[in-house]
């Protein structure tokens, strides 16, 4: 199919193009990017007042599948991301049973062929079953396609073991993804650890919770060579270190999801089972240290960390359900509206941290709309304004503290192998 998408303002930090432009895509490659381009196309598409930005690439979501469909699965996690300008996105490993073999990531990268309008890639788990006494199947993963390794949902609490986890991750030129958290320090805490804590009698997670595992994993990465990528940064520590790590020319990066550089631990009023997430909202003081952080491109990565649970799962307190919140359907409004309106971020900035670094944290050939590459592209409209409807989503899982919130910016059209994967109806 030929398409063309004329008068957009394109934002590509690859070219470094950020201008009005058009660009034409013919079967699955982008042929041309330039002024008033005279070509012949089967669909045009005109994205006048909008923003052309390489398809976003989401480091961090949960599928559930294999073990827990009813949450969400390959196919429903797959269109919810299309719908919020994904391309391409990482599976975590901590399904049921574990992705911690090649026959069970060939399992994802096989269904996700069949079903899925983009690109799923499945990460492996770094020990087997997530037990963290024994490495899982690296090599084999490897051979199979995983981009990454990672024990999302928990850390490798024995050090040696996980530092021979990044000795075998360099060696074969993958990035370690990881989840900081002493699970040690938790003690069944639920929300950030401070004065609305003992308002609502819940349980808290201190931010040691992170750092120290964080400050751990940096030393080890220091010593090994390892990339590593830190997920979910919730903590000014946690900037703060990511930040001398850079300095020491260590290969270092993290990430930031929206609901932790959106709310704080203020914004929980009750118990309310959709506010909780691992980590937690955290303090004010730390909110402004994540803005801040990408602002000043110390953090590297928007990802959403996206977790969809049951209604039934995530009903009752806080104490008892599980973590986590749906984000691939907000991700871009709540990146618009918090960063880039504000002038926190450039539009180019989003397109970095959304794209084009996420590509090159896992060498991936993506996160560009230069001529020649494959045709993986998000049409934005910054000017939409709308109230996020949780039962409008397309993931199964519902579980948003953003009900209600008003926003701005859509992605109106998403493109994934020059075929049009979702195209916001007028």
């Amino acid at each position: 199919m030929r398409i063309l998408i004329k008068n957009g303002h394109i934002v590509d930090p690859d070219t470094k193009r950020d201008e009005v432009a058009d660009l034409y895509i013919e079967e699955n490659i982008i042929k041309k990017v330039g002024a008033k381009l005279k070509v012949k196309a089967d669909k045009v598409i005109d994205a006048k007042d909008c923003y052309v930005m390489p398809g976003l690439i989401d480091l961090h979501v949960h599928l559930r599948d294999p073990g827990q469909e009813y949450k969400e699965d390959i196919l429903t996690g797959a269109r919810a991301a299309a719908r919020g300008g994904f391309t391409t996105i990482l599976a975590m490993p901590n399904t049921k049973p574990v992705m911690d073999c090649k026959t069970r990531v060939e399992y994802v990268h096989h269904k996700a062929e069949a079903q899925a309008l983009i690109h799923v890639l499945q990460v492996g788990a770094i020990t087997k079953g997530q037990k963290g006494e024994e490495l899982a199947d690296i090599r084999e993963m490897v051979e199979a396609g995983i981009p990454a390794l990672s024990e999302d949902g928990k850390s490798v609490m024995n050090g040696q073991l996980y530092r021979e986890a990044m000795l075998l991750a360099k060696e074969l030129n993958i990035p370690i993804l990881a989840h900081c958290e002493d699970r040690n320090m938790v003690q069944n805490g639920c929300m950030n650890d401070d004065e609305k804590a003992v308002e609502l009698g819940l349980k808290g997670i201190s931010n040691a919770v992170e750092d120290t595992i964080a400050a751990r994993d940096i030393i080890l990465a220091k010593d090994t060579g390892a990339r590593l990528h830190l997920c979910h940064c919730s903590t000014k520590s946690s900037v703060a270190m990511i930040r001398l790590a850079k300095q020491e020319g260590l290969p270092v990066t993290g990430e930031v999801c929206p609901h932790h550089f959106t709310l704080s631990t203020d914004d929980i009023v009750r118990d309310d089972p959709n506010f909780k997430m691992n980590p937690p909202l955290r303090s004010k003081e730390d909110v402004e240290a994540l803005r801040e952080g990408l602002k000043n491109d110390i953090m590297d990565v928007i990802s959403t960390d996206h977790a969809p649970h049951s209604a039934e799962e995530k009903s009752g307190s806080m104490k008892d359900a599980p973590f986590g919140i749906v984000g691939l359907e907000t991700s871009v409004a709540l990146t618009y509206t918090e960063l880039v309106e504000p002038g926190i971020l450039t539009p180019m900035q989003m397109a970095e941290k959304m794209s084009c670094n996420p590509a090159k944290i896992i060498g991936l050939d993506k996160g560009s709309l230069a001529e020649g590459k494959v045709a993986d592209v998000v049409i934005i409209d910054p000017k939409t304004e709308y109230t996020i409807n949780p039962k409008e989503f397309l993931s199964k899982g519902r579980n948003t503290p953003f009900g209600g919130k008003k926003v701005k910016g859509k992605a109106v059209v998403t493109i994934c192998d020059g075929k049009i994967v979702w195209e916001e109806r007028k």
